[in-house]
């Protein structure tokens, strides 16, 4: 009894035996691709623009890395939720990567904000460009260290101010019920201190928000105000460049770190080229949908000399406050050092 009782015992020990071995022989079957890690990509971009595409393209390129590279799914039209949700999906890890403005990525790490979070600062966009690459190291340094590898920088050119109706002054947008991101506290309550009307929203409710009324002013990038057609509703535009709107691509870092270093170099080749495509199309087609959008009865107010000194006198009065709770002040003054730097003796002219 004994005996045929340690007979069954051994012959179950070995069909476990055996079927983990197979089971490690099927595992090691599978083809490469099938193992690749599966990256998810949210983004506010529109379906279909060439931000999309460029994506997609991209997609394509990570496919053939080395050691079968990333799948990547891309999400576009802010169907995964604003920046704020995006960022909560990167951290719960329901999402891996994400294109996001500065706004998003100052809620994984708040130096990025000295990029965006400073009104009329940057006059033209070579000089952002010049800033971004002397501080591009340093930040994606710090985004590291919080969990992200930063794939690419890029811009959407510069925000300008869409209202309901006629704006020129500091004083005539006070009257206006001025849309803000949702979760950007410290600009809402730096709005309001100055005698502003914030009212914080997602990116996906601004054409139902004009709507209804719930806001009047909306600050966007040219080629966001057509493809979203919030132009129809506020078809009045200041023609002051506000600030650029400056965003990335980033991807968490434990799913990175499954990748082979040769796949993660030619992955990172393949992104870095993906964001200089998006930010000279991005540049190109700001100016094209100025143009449409003007031609469908966008208004176009430029202020005089004198208003613009108004403008920017608000602002540098705000400065302080900026430097103090919205954006770290050695890098602030930072900014405003490469700034200089770059602009020599002789100041560029603001950029119309």
């Amino acid at each position: 009894m004994r005996k045929r009782w340690y007979k069954e015992r051994v012959l179950k020990m070995l069909r476990r035996t055996l079927c983990c071995s197979i089971g490690v022989a099927l595992l090691a079957a599978v083809p490469a691709a099938a193992r690749t890690p599966r990256v998810k990509l949210a983004t506010l971009a529109p379906k279909n623009s060439s931000y999309h595409k460029h994506l997609l393209a991209m997609g394509e390129q990570w496919k053939k890395a080395p050691g079968g590279g990333a799948n990547l799914v891309v999400y576009p039209d802010g169907v995964q939720g604003g920046e704020a949700a995006v960022v909560q999906k990167l951290r719960a890890g329901q999402l891996q990567a994400a294109m996001i403005t500065a706004v998003g990525l100052s809620d994984i790490e708040g130096s990025v904000a000295a990029l965006q979070n400073t009104p009329l600062l940057f006059r033209t966009l070579e000089e952002l460009d010049h800033v971004r690459d002397k501080m591009r190291a340093d930040m994606e340094k710090k985004l590291a260290d919080r969990g992200f590898v930063v794939l690419f920088w890029t811009d959407a050119g510069f925000v300008h101010f869409y209202t309901t109706e006629p704006v020129l002054r500091p004083g005539d947008i006070r009257k206006l019920k001025l849309f803000v991101w949702q979760g950007d506290n410290d600009f809402v309550d730096m709005l309001k201190g100055a005698g502003y009307q914030p009212v914080p929203l997602e990116t996906t409710d601004i054409y139902t928000g004009l709507q209804s009324g719930m806001i009047q002013a909306v600050p966007a990038p040219a080629g966001f105000a057509l493809s979203t057609q919030l132009f129809t509703k506020a078809n009045h535009m200041l023609n002051l460049p506000w600030a650029p709107l400056v965003g990335a691509a980033v991807v968490d870092r434990k799913v990175w770190d499954q990748i082979p270093a040769a796949g993660q170099q030619a992955m990172l080749a393949a992104a870095r080229e993906t964001g200089r495509k998006i930010k000279t199309d991005s540049r190109i087609e700001a100016d094209k949908a100025l143009e449409t959008m003007k031609g469908r009865g966008l208004q176009v107010h430029t202020p005089t000399p004198q208003m613009e000194g108004e403008w920017r006198m608000a602002i540098e009065f705000a400065y302080p406050y900026i430097r103090e709770n919205m954006v770290p002040a050695a890098l602030f003054d930072e900014v405003r050092r490469l700034l200089k730097e770059y602009r020599g003796p002789a100041a560029a002219p603001a950029k119309k």
